[in-house]
This record gives structure tokens, C-alpha cells and sequence, in this order.
């Protein structure tokens, strides 16, 4: 009955599972078709299955859906009814969008949403696409849509890596595990190869470029591991979501998942690495579990950090780790596995033969007896617990371990207090029959076990049986029994004496165990409430500091990473000075991101204990410690505090350093916006002036008599000099206009030549004096580019050249083509760019050599920089090896279309 009891489904979870239910059945169902890669077929999928719903008479509404071209799956949209795309003018062009308002008033039954991971244009609703179907789904509206794994955010980093490719267009994961279906679209890697060169994917020249990039059969077959893999984990998730919804307890073994359980005895590295071995034979995920039962919460400190060592052997081999807390080591495992859906569970084998076997068997023994669907291997050989002489009573407090003194003081008390309570029994002897002198006994045995633990306990419980022998009962002072009965009655104190002082030491340490847990809890509360409250790095080291001291009785230092991603003490408190604190070990800490120093297996001679600060992102700092006791800082629970405390330190540096960056790029974007507004408001006030400023010195040398030299010479400086000033207000508008994204590039194909002449055209009087020398290839392509634009880029490099460069120098323009690129480099012979600066000349009011005599503000290179970025192109700077200057412009040399040939 009590079996029965145990399986029936929890109150509370069941109420929860409810209110789940109904706010499920107010939503809107999403089914995401899920494929490898672009291209086998998720959007024709999605398609014809919306055909067959239409047929079974659902309202099947295309909200958006993207064929790139392929006539096989424009063929599935006719007779679907299509939204009609939302209009939105961007930057001078009008983009297609989806129409989300339009969706929601038509609100359909089922609406398809193409490309889930898509970035919606600036102005709409919503940044992403994901975020329109959310709002769909909470008006009641089933989408159905397709996804790419490239696109989850988890996987980004690791197939950008795979491919060298770096896909912007990310969703979160939680959007692919709360879709209630996904279909997994799949194609092998040859087939979508030969779908490619048949030109049903990409056109043909595409394809070609995409075969040699993206779509290498390499990085396909990678690619659908992924997919296959993380379909596979959320279909292991819902199996086990659905067994724990329908209370089921079997084990269902849809997929291999090993639990080793791990002991105190010095055969854990051999278990450890025969259920590594054994895992990986069976490509299957696995567990290693430490149960810490009441009697095993007296091992030694060496025994202590022989687990420790062990669990760290185990997740080094790549296996999860957890510590659990029971009655009953077989039991707890059992338990455990099932809620994890384990089929195998593997655990050392016992060495323990004779008398001690029949009395207990050994874990193996007890697993196999209970564990009916659940295979049970036991590996040779697997020391077992320390005998009891080993272990210690107060492993588990936070203070430091009672000395032999304490616990000769039990032994005291267990003998003075059956003293004690046999005179009690002399003077109660003629009121009450010696059978009820029994319980006063009994109260002595509770009270010694309880205050002092199971040795006392037993000694308490013995020396009942013999005092009240031979005082209380006749014949007195003899242990001579003159009734047999008595000798029941002693067996049975003996007896009940013996289990109430087992339960109530239990108990005690099961108490015991409960407090530190509670206290662990609350200190780790505490710190978590703190630190969310701290606004200031300096904050987040005070707290730290405090909470860690207290907890672990050890000293702190916190070091963090300066520019150069050198660590250092952060802000070291008075009285730190004297900490033998080792900078070299903290840097290798930060750099491995492995703990070191006391207690690990690297550099464990050094008297600090070393944890990396480890955060998501990043490593954020090294945590040093000093402890004052090795068994506070080293007890399997206190390492698991520290790691969880460690990791809210880490989390807090992190959430304050990117409120820092954000607040930075906040600040900078104001600013720039302001300067940008200010210089665009000053060059329009200048720009008219200037203009008639230069026209007039014009007209005075056309108007009238011819003037006199002198006059001449003035006019002209005023000419040259309005038009360089109006050259410098050109540049800052231009500079504006870019930073605003106002510009919009007039791309058109054509020669390169043609703006290289009219810059050189322009510019013919800065270069009379220099010697300029064009190798421009005659089999150049055509390029796409703003001719307008990019005459300035020219003008601006040539303008430069001859600026600082001496009367004569050369000056070389050249171009070759490289693959899909264009490179054309402008340089000189003349003094070179300053060392280390080649990259910061780009910057906006940076000037390069001789600045308080060469005029300008620092912007045409900026300006160049812009408008190349602008062209999908890139530019840098640096010196030639034969001295001078040189500025390489990369351009991407496109598909420039075929001219016929004159007739």
C-alpha cells in the first residue's frame, strides 16, 4: 500500500500542470520545420504540408514566404491565400516586409511564417521575426515556420568556428524549445551538393561560390550532426517531461545514459575511467553521483578530499556530477536514475567477504535486488567506506572539529547520568516495581544519545542493563538472577536501549546536516541579494570579500583583468599586504580557467587556493583564498559553495561591466550625435559665405582694369584659400551625412579609370609639383560603385600625398584583380605614417606628420574609411618597405553584366 502511496503524482505539481494546460490552451500552437542548412527543403515542406491542411478545410493564411527563386516551391503557393507584404521606405529604397497588423485582424486558424531567425527592416514593430510570431501566438494564432540551426544562439559561436562564417541572424533557444513539434527536415550532404549544381538551391554561378564557401561537404556533414543531435536532446526532453507528467517511474530506454555511483574508498579513479570507457563504447551520456547517507557523514577529511578528487576526475572526463543526500545509498540511486531515465547504473565491486557480507550486504547486492529495469554493472574492484575508526562527528560543521576532550566528555555524561539514575531507582525502589525503574533508564539512554551521539549512546545503554542488574534487582549488588524473567527484560532493554540510541544519534546528525544545509542556503542568499545590488565593481569586491571570509573562515583577494588582460588585486584592503599571494599562479588561473593551488592536482604546493571567476561570456577574475582550516574550504559541500558563490561573483562583474559598456556607448553616441549636429549646423552656415567669398575674388581680377601684381597675388591667395576652406566644410558635411546614414550610394558599373582621372583632374594643381605614375591593368572588370563618392575617396588620398610628401616625390596609383576582389593601392615615396599609428590616422580629427604646418582638420581619411565601408570594401594603411606611404582600398569585384560585342 505504502508503494502505491509513494507513486501517485504530487498535489502541487499536479495544480501546476493544470494552470499549465490552460494557459497553453489559450495559445497559439507553433510547429518550426527545422533543417541543417539552407536548402534541403524546409520552406517546400512547410508548404505542402499547409496544402494538405487546406485540403482537411483549415483557414491556411500565408503570412510569409520566401522561395528564393525556386519554381518547385513557388508552385506550392498557388491557390494559397497570401498576405499581402507591408511597404517600408528605408533609406530611400521601399522594402517588403511582413504585415503583422494585416495577420492579426485577419486571424486565421493557421498562418505560415517563413525564416524565423530573420531581421526585421528598421521601423517596424519588432527587431526580429521570432518577436512577431511571440505576439502572434499569444492572439491564438497556430504558425507554423522554418529554422536553420546555424541561426540558435547556443550553436552560433560553434558553427561560426566550423564554417569560419559568422551568422548575424540568431534566435534564442528557448523559442526552439518551447515550439510544441518541430519537424526535422533532413537531406544527406551528396544529395544537396547535386540539388546545388542543378542550380534548385542557388543560381549556377552562386552555387559555385557557395560550394567553395559555406557549403563545403565538410561543413555540411557537421552541419546535420548538429541538427540531427539537437532534435534528438529535445525529443529526450519531452520523453522525460512526459513520464514525469504521468508519474511513470520505469525507465524507458530511448537513449543510453550511464550513472556511476561513486564511493569513499580509494577505488573512485579506476570506477571513474571504466564508466568513461564504457560510456563512450556505448556513445552515451553519463553521471557520477556521490550518496552522502548518514554514515557517511562521518568520514575523515582524507576521505573527504578523495571524493572530491574523484568527482573532479569525473567531470575532467566529461561526465555530470552531483551529490545527493539519503537514508539509503540504493535506494537514493534508484530514485535518482529513474528521474534522470539512466538504464545503467555501474558501481564498484565490494571487497567485504564473511560475517560482514551476511550482516549488510553490499551495494551492488541491493541495487540488483531492487532495480528492476535497470541494468546494474559492477566494476572490479572498488574499495569500500573507511571503517569507523576512521571517520570524525563533526565533518559537516562549519566551526572547528571538537577536540578529544569533547568527546571524552560524552562518555562522562553517559556514565554519571546511569549512576545517577540507578541512586534515583534506590530511593523509588520501595514506591515502584523495578520493570517501571526501566523507563527512567531509557530517558537517560535518549538524552545521552542525543546530546552526544552513538558511542555514548551505546555506553549508556549497557551500563542501564548492568547497574539495574546490580542494584535493582534481587538478589542485590549480585548479578545473580534468581527469576528467569529478568533475564527477558534485560535482553529487551538491552535492545531498546541500543535502537533509541541509533534513531536519536541519527537523528542528531541528520539535524546536524540540516543546519549547515540551512546555513549554506542563507549565505548564499545573502550574497546573491548583495551582489544584485551592487552598481559598482568595488562594491561586488567588498561584498565578496565579506561573505566569503565569514563563510569559509578563510582570508580573500579578488584579482581582476586590467587592459593587457593582466590580473591584479582589486583594490587590496589594508592588512592584504602579507598574503602569500602568488601572481604567476593567478595569471595561469586566468589564463587556463582551471582552478590551481592548494587542494587541486596543479601547483598544489602553493598555500592559496586558486578559482577562476568564470562567467558566461568570459572569465571576469581570479578568486584567491587562504583558509584556516583546509576541511572548511575542501568539504564536498563547501567546494559546491564556493563554485556556486564564485559564479554569482563572476555573474555580478560581468552584469556590471556591460551596464559600464552600455552607459559608455550611450554616452558616446550622444556626444557623436551632438558633434555631428554641430558641425553639420556650422558647415551649412559656412558653406554660402565661403562660395560668394570665392566668387568674388574672382570678378575682381574679370571686372574692370587688370590689377595691379600685388592686388593680383592677394586675390588669388583669397581664392585659393575660400576654396580649401570650402573643401574642409564639404568634408565635414560629407562626414555627418555618413555618420547619420543619410547617404545613399547612386551604385552603378562602370571603369575604374574614369574616377581616377577625374580625381586626378581635380587635383592637378596640388600635383604639379609631384610626379604621378597609373598602372591601371586593361583587363580591370567593370566595378559598382558611386562614381561621385568615390572620386572622393581618390581626391582625399591624393590630396593627402601631395600634402605630406616634399615638391618631386612620387606618387603611384595602381589595381589588379584578385579572385572576387579588386585591390587598389595610392602611395608614395615620401617620409611614411608615423609607427603604430597606421590604423588610428582612420579616426575622425587625426592628423598624421607635421600638423602645425600641413592644413586640415584630420577627416579624409574618416571620410574614406565611410564611404569604402559603405561599398561592402576595406581600406588600410601602412609603410612600404622602401619607404613612403601606402593606402590599399579592397573592393568586391561582383558579377558585372556581359556587354555584347560591337557589331
Amino acid at each position: 500500500m505504502n508503494g502505491g502511496m509513494d507513486n501517485r503524482p504530487n498535489p502541487d505539481e499536479l495544480l501546476e500542470k493544470v494552470q499549465r494546460e490552460e494557459a497553453q490552451a489559450a495559445r497559439g500552437r507553433l510547429k518550426l520545420f527545422f533543417g541543417a542548412c539552407p536548402g534541403v527543403g524546409k520552406t517546400y515542406a512547410m508548404l505542402s504540408a499547409a496544402r494538405m491542411a487546406t485540403a482537411q478545410g483549415v483557414d491556411v493564411v500565408v503570412g510569409v514566404a520566401e522561395t528564393h527563386g525556386r519554381v518547385e516551391t513557388a508552385l506550392l503557393l498557388e491557390g494559397l491565400e497570401v498576405l499581402p507584404p507591408r511597404q517600408i521606405e528605408y533609406r530611400g529604397k521601399t522594402l517588403a516586409e511582413f504585415d503583422l497588423d494585416a495577420a492579426l485582424a485577419r486571424k486565421p486558424a493557421l498562418l505560415l511564417v517563413d525564416e524565423l531567425a530573420h531581421s526585421n527592416v528598421a521601423g517596424s514593430r519588432h527587431r526580429k521575426r521570432w518577436q512577431d510570431v511571440e505576439e502572434l501566438l499569444a492572439a491564438g494564432i497556430d504558425v507554423w515556420t522554418t529554422v536553420n540551426v546555424q541561426h540558435l544562439e547556443s550553436l552560433n559561436d560553434i558553427i561560426g568556428g566550423i564554417t569560419g562564417i559568422q551568422v548575424r541572424e540568431t534566435l534564442p533557444d528557448r523559442v526552439f524549445e518551447q515550439a510544441d513539434e518541430v519537424v526535422l527536415v533532413d537531406l544527406t550532404p551528396d544529395e544537396l551538393l547535386q540539388r546545388m549544381k542543378e542550380g534548385k538551391v542557388y543560381f549556377p554561378q552562386q552555387a559555385e561560390r557557395a560550394i567553395r564557401n559555406f557549403f563545403r561537404k565538410g561543413n555540411l556533414i557537421a552541419l546535420r550532426e548538429l541538427s540531427l543531435r539537437r532534435t534528438a536532446d529535445r525529443v529526450d526532453a519531452q520523453m522525460r517531461e512526459y513520464r514525469s507528467d504521468q508519474a511513470i517511474q520505469a525507465v524507458w530506454e530511448a537513449k543510453e545514459r550511464l550513472l556511476v555511483c561513486l564511493g569513499p574508498g580509494a577505488g573512485g579513479d579506476r570506477l571513474v575511467r571504466a564508466a568513461a570507457r564504457l560510456a563512450g563504447n556505448l556513445h552515451a551520456d553519463w553521471i557520477a553521483v556521490y550518496v552522502e547517507t548518514p554514515r557517511l557523514q562521518r568520514l575523515s577529511e582524507g576521505n573527504r578530499e578523495q571524493i572530491l578528487k574523484t568527482l573532479a576526475l569525473a567531470r575532467e572526463l566529461g561526465a555530470e556530477t552531483a551529490t545527493l543526500g539519503g537514508q539509503e545509498a540504493a535506494e537514493t540511486l534508484l530514485a535518482y536514475a529513474r528521474s534522470r531515465n539512466a538504464s545503467k547504473l555501474v558501481v564498484g565491486k565490494s571487497l567485504r567477504t564473511g560475517l560482514s557480507r551476511m550482516l549488510r550486504a553490499p551495494l551492488s547486492d541491493r541495487l540488483s535486488a531492487l532495480a528492476e529495469d535497470v541494468d546494474v554493472y559492477v566494476v572490479a574492484h572498488e574499495a569500500e567506506a573507511p571503517p569507523p575508526g576512521e571517520m570524525t562527528t563533526d565533518t559537516l560543521t562549519m566551526e572547528p572539529e571538537p577536540g578529544r576532550p569533547g568527546r571524552w566528555r560524552g562518555y562522562a555524561w553517559a556514565a554519571g547520568l546511569s549512576i545517577l539514575t540507578t541512586l534515583l531507582g534506590e530511593w523509588l525502589t520501595e514506591h515502584l516495581e523495578p520493570a517501571n525503574l526501566i523507563m527512567f533508564y531509557l530517558v537517560g539512554v535518549v538524552w545521552v544519545a542525543v546530546g552526544y551521539g552513538r558511542g555514548p549512546g551505546i555506553l549508556a545503554s549497557v551500563l542501564s542493563v548492568v547497574l539495574f542488574d546490580f542494584f535493582l534487582v534481587p538478589p542485590r549488588l549480585s548479578f545473580t538472577v534468581h527469576d528467569t524473567q529478568y533475564l527477558l527484560t534485560f535482553a529487551i532493554l538491552l535492545a531498546v536501549a541500543l535502537t533509541i540510541s541509533h534513531l536519536a544519534s541519527g537523528m542528531r546528525y541528520q539535524a546536524r546536516v540540516a543546519l549547515h544545509r540551512e546555513r549554506r542556503a542563507r549565505a548564499l542568499n545573502e550574497l546573491g541579494r548583495e551582489l544584485a545590488g551592487a552598481l559598482q565593481t568595488e562594491q561586488i569586491v567588498e561584498t565578496a570579500h565579506r561573505h566569503l571570509e565569514g563563510v569559509f573562515q578563510s582570508r580573500v583577494c579578488i584579482l581582476l583583468p586590467d587592459a593587457q588582460e593582466r590580473v591584479h588585486p582589486a583594490r587590496p584592503l589594508p592588512g592584504r599586504a602579507e598574503l602569500p599571494l602568488d601572481p604567476a599562479i593567478a595569471q595561469w588561473v586566468y589564463d587556463h580557467q582551471e582552478p590551481a593551488g592548494l587542494g587541486t592536482q596543479s601547483l598544489a604546493g602553493a598555500p592559496m587556493h586558486y578559482l577562476p571567476l568564470k562567467a558566461p561570456m568570459r572569465t571576469r577574475g581570479v578568486l584567491a583564498l587562504l583558509p584556516k582550516e583546509k576541511r572548511l574550504l575542501f568539504l564536498p559541500e563547501q567546494a559546491r559553495l564556493l563554485e556556486t558563490m564564485a559564479g554569482q561573483i563572476a555573474l555580478a562583474l560581468e552584469r556590471v561591466h556591460y551596464v559600464e559598456v552600455a552607459q559608455d556607448a550611450l554616452v558616446r553616441m550622444e556626444s557623436e550625435r551632438l558633434r555631428n549636429n554641430l558641425l553639420a549646423a556650422l558647415s551649412h552656415d559656412l558653406r554660402t559665405p565661403l562660395t560668394i567669398l570665392a566668387g568674388l575674388a574672382d570678378s575682381l581680377g574679370l571686372a574692370g582694369p587688370p590689377l595691379p601684381a600685388a592686388q593680383a597675388e592677394i586675390a588669388q591667395a583669397i581664392r585659393i584659400e575660400s576654396l580649401r576652406t570650402s573643401s574642409l566644410v564639404n568634408n565635414l558635411l560629407d562626414m555627418a551625412r555618413l555618420q547619420e546614414g543619410h547617404v545613399q550610394l547612386k551604385r552603378e558599373w562602370q571603369p575604374l579609370e574614369e574616377v581616377v582621372g577625374t580625381a586626378l583632374q581635380t587635383l592637378a594643381g596640388p600635383l604639379a609639383r609631384h610626379e604621378v605614375h597609373v598602372d591601371l591593368p586593361a583587363d580591370l572588370p567593370l566595378l559598382e560603385f558611386d562614381s561621385v563618392l568615390m572620386e572622393r575617396v581618390f581626391c582625399n588620398l591624393l590630396e593627402n600625398a601631395a600634402k605630406y610628401t616634399p615638391a618631386g616625390s612620387r606618387i603611384e596609383i595602381a589595381a589588379r584583380h584578385d579572385g572576387d576582389r579588386v585591390t587598389i593601392s595610392v602611395a608614395d615615396n615620401g617620409p611614411g605614417l608615423p609607427p603604430g599609428r597606421e590604423e588610428s590616422l582612420f579616426e575622425k580629427f587625426t592628423r598624421g606628420r607635421d600638423e602645425s604646418t600641413v592644413a586640415g582638420v584630420g577627416l579624409g581619411l574618416a571620410i574614406v574609411r565611410a564611404i569604402v565601408q559603405a561599398h561592402k570594401g576595406t581600406v588600410r594603411a601602412e609603410n612600404r618597405p622602401e619607404g613612403g606611404a601606402r593606402f590599399v582600398i579592397t573592393l568586391p569585384a561582383g558579377e558585372p553584366p556581359i556587354v555584347p560585342p560591337e557589331v
